[in-house]
């Protein structure tokens, strides 16, 4: 039997599928899109910002409600009237690290480990955000703009440090003089106006300029040169003419959006925002998957506002931000329960007889039920902005949280949702976490589910691309035109997550189906589509499409330029260069990967299989080696050496691999399949026999399993034993005419 191998292309996983298609389905149009959709990107001069002193000579009431807010406080030079934290000659030590925060000739010091290990004195340039913690930030001679890990905890005055439990070396991303806390890259875009990063690719530098150093009006409200111009030469005749950005002309929808640029996870599309088009022109959100969020869609990682308020009925029945807080201060418009009941009638739901709490205890407020959260950042209490009703029958099926037994915390779930049940009754309506929690948790029924969700439109447009987002993990089961049936959705998220889809599937017979959205409305659908052409030739695009696709791919390459100082930026590239057929090429993008991440060994396994296919096993060995030398507990790792062992038939070495694969991954029942084949390749049947039992044990009936328990049965003469394996087979699957075939040639041996 042929060794089966998994290379676990993590980033790169290609396949390819046949199809026949026809070629005139829906999904292939002809050229009809305005060609207005693709507007500037042009840079707005840094002169075209006026200021706030200006705004504040005809906009005094809104100045001084931003004054001292949130976003005047974004970013400001370091000065003893800006920095609280205490900078007198104070020591503060943290896993082993001791950072000493001085003044020296009127200016900040701190001296703490850095970059090379050692200890420096580093100057601070600027202070960052004001409560419930400030940041210090540090300029090294490369323009990297650092932000200290140890911060000033402004509520209780004191230093902490932003991740008490989590040792960091000074070589790793997450090193404050690194990748993880660079001001660049993670926090200018949002917290200054009109931010443009000015990565060097080279020498992995920046020269990072902006207009105004903290979140101005303008920031907002767009640059205002033409607005001051028009109201002075025309004065009390001035009649305002769409030259501000975020006005209360504004539907709620676009504001929200508008709001979104800077309260939202995710990845950047263009080099600059100039306040044209829409925030999808722009950026595009990070969808719910794990890792960022629970699989009912509640917030996890830091993910910040956007992505769990477009999931709520309150954003959907014309909600926005400005309802709840000022849109100047920043601050809620209201305390406790009057915020809720702007809408919501008192004496329908802040009683009692809703809450069944005592009234003016933490839980009669509607926040703590509907509205929980998280800290961040060590002190930073952020609450979950999708407004859900507690769903403690979800946290007995995919271990999610919900508000009673983060309340209780004596209680469990059983307890949580018997009682709810007992005081709600059944819930009434499906909730889109009904169904997309199977398809991120894995059921075997999970892409009906997905199927169910992505195709009806009274969900949440985040929740529907989710759901075709989630497809990915049942690519191998399902068939294309399924998930893909969602690339002309009405919602541009669904668009760009359904070719996300295609582009993973990468079925060369449907590539084409892309070919519209390269004139798509909005950029990021664009960006995406191109991607997923990638492995087709540019002489194989039509000739309608030629001039979008030119175009495109000029907006492309400025995304892949714009997160080249990330390293999923440096990866895509390489998946680019990959799937055109350039390994080398992709192989030295993964290794500029690592430049900036050493320790990234997700990126480390994708190479390592990479320098195998180009025929360089010794690097390929070598990179697993460090793997397993950084992460000693990583079972993935002994799995895929393994694999790569057997295949240059190194037998013996990768069962010693995969037994420690098994140790890490013992529920992994593909684990027990792979080391019975190496077992059968060193001719010990019986060994093979032994790890085959095992796994069936944890999967009695598993496929894989099955046949090569039978498979060993039949080579060691045991015909019997192979028959009555083949028999269950066959009763667990009796429409596979192999094993049909298998049992019949086993049958005929004992004639």
């Amino acid at each position: 039997m042929k060794l089966l191998i998994n290379y676990f292309f993590i980033f790169i996983f290609i396949i390819s599928i046949s199809s026949c298609k026809d070629k005139d389905s829906k999904y292939v149009a002809t050229s009809q899109v305005d060609k207005s959709v693709f507007n500037s990107t042009a840079l707005v001069p840094d002169s075209h910002f006026v200021g706030d002193q200006k705004c504040k000579s005809c906009h005094n009431s809104e100045y001084q409600l931003w004054k001292g807010s949130h976003h005047d406080k974004a970013m400001q030079i370091a000065t003893d009237s800006n920095i609280l934290g205490d900078f007198d000659n104070t020591t503060f030590k943290s896993q082993g690290i001791s950072s000493r925060f001085f003044k020296k000739d009127n200016d900040f010091y701190v001296n703490t480990e850095g970059r090379d290990g050692e200890y420096n004195d580093y100057k601070i340039e600027y202070t960052f955000g004001i409560k419930p913690l400030q940041q210090y930030i540090v300029k090294f001679p490369d323009g990297h703009y650092q932000c200290l890990r140890t911060a000033w905890d402004t509520e209780k005055n004191k230093w902490f440090d932003l991740y008490p439990d989590f040792k960091v070396v000074h070589s790793e991303w997450l090193h404050w003089s690194r990748g993880g806390l660079n001001w660049n890259t993670m926090c200018a875009d949002c917290h200054s106006t009109n931010v443009r990063k000015n990565y060097n690719f080279d020498s992995h530098s920046y020269n990072t300029e902006y207009a105004l150093i903290n979140v101005s009006c303008e920031a907002c409200h767009g640059p205002g040169k033409t607005h001051v111009e028009q109201a002075n030469k025309l004065g009390k005749a001035y009649k305002f003419n769409g030259e501000l950005k975020m006005t209360n002309s504004l539907d709620s929808k676009k504001l929200v959006d508008e709001c979104a640029r800077c309260h939202m996870r995710r990845e950047q599309i263009t080099a600059n925002y100039n306040y044209e088009g829409t925030m999808l022109d722009h950026y595009f959100p990070q969808l719910i998957a794990e890792g960022l969020y629970h699989p009912d869609g509640q917030i996890l990682d830091e993910v910040y506002v956007y992505g769990s308020f477009v999931q709520s009925k309150m954003y959907h029945n014309g909600v926005s931000c400005v309802n709840c807080h000022n849109e100047h201060s920043l601050k809620l418009k209201f305390q406790g329960n009057q915020l809720c009941t702007q809408c919501h009638m008192p004496e329908s739901y802040s009683t009692p007889s809703h809450h069944f709490h005592k009234n003016n205890s933490e839980g009669s407020e509607c926040i703590n039920c509907h509205m929980t959260g998280k800290f961040y950042m060590g002190n930073d209490f952020r609450r979950d902005h999708s407004f859900r009703i507690p769903r403690p029958d979800l946290s007995l099926k995919y271990g999610t949280p919900n508000a009673c037994t983060e309340c209780h915390k004596d209680k469990d779930n059983q307890w949580a949702w018997d009682n709810f049940q007992k005081l709600y009754g059944e819930l009434e309506n499906k909730h889109f976490s009904d169904l997309l929690a199977p398809g991120i948790t894995g059921d075997p029924n999970g892409l009906q589910s997905l199927l169910e969700l992505a195709n009806d439109t009274i969900y949440p447009e985040i929740a529907r691309a989710s759901a075709v987002k989630t497809m990915r993990n049942y690519i191998s089961t399902a068939s294309i035109d399924d998930m893909i049936r969602f690339l002309d959705d009405d919602s541009p998220l669904v668009r760009a997550a359904s070719l996300d889809l295609l582009s993973e599937i990468n079925a060369q017979d449907y590539l084409s189906y892309a070919l519209p959205f390269l004139e798509d409305e909005k950029r990021s659908v664009r960006v995406k589509a191109f991607f997923t052409l990638a492995s087709l030739d540019e002489m194989q695009i039509p000739e309608a499409y030629k001039a979008a696709y030119n175009k495109v791919k000029k907006e492309f390459n400025t995304s892949l330029e714009e997160t080249a100082d990330f390293v999923g930026g440096r990866v895509k590239k390489a998946d680019y260069a990959l799937r055109k057929g350039n390994l080398k090429e992709a192989i030295k993008g993964y290794e500029s990967a690592l430049e900036i991440d050493n320790i990234n060994n997700m990126v480390r396994t994708n190479l390592a299989n990479l320098y195998y296919r180009d025929g360089d096993f010794d690097k390929a060995e070598a990179s697993f080696k460090t793997i397993i030398q950084q992460e000693p507990e990583f079972g993935q790792t002994y799995y895929s050496y393994a694999l790569l062992l057997a295949e240059v038939t190194r037998y013996k070495e990768a069962v010693v691999q995969m037994k420690k694969a098994i140790n890490y991954m013992p529920e992994n029942t593909r684990l027990y399949y792979n080391i019975s084949l190496m077992y059968d390749k060193l001719n010990d049947l019986k060994s093979a026999e032994k790890y085959v039992q095992n796994g069936l044990k944890k999967a009695p009936a598993d496929e894989s399993l099955l046949y090569m328990l039978a498979y060993i049965y039949s080579k060691d003469n045991k015909i019997d034993k192979a028959i009555q394996v083949a028999e269950q087979l066959i009763g667990y699957y009796p429409d596979n005419n192999n094993y049909i075939n298998f049992l019949r040639q086993l049958k005929s041996r004992v004639q």
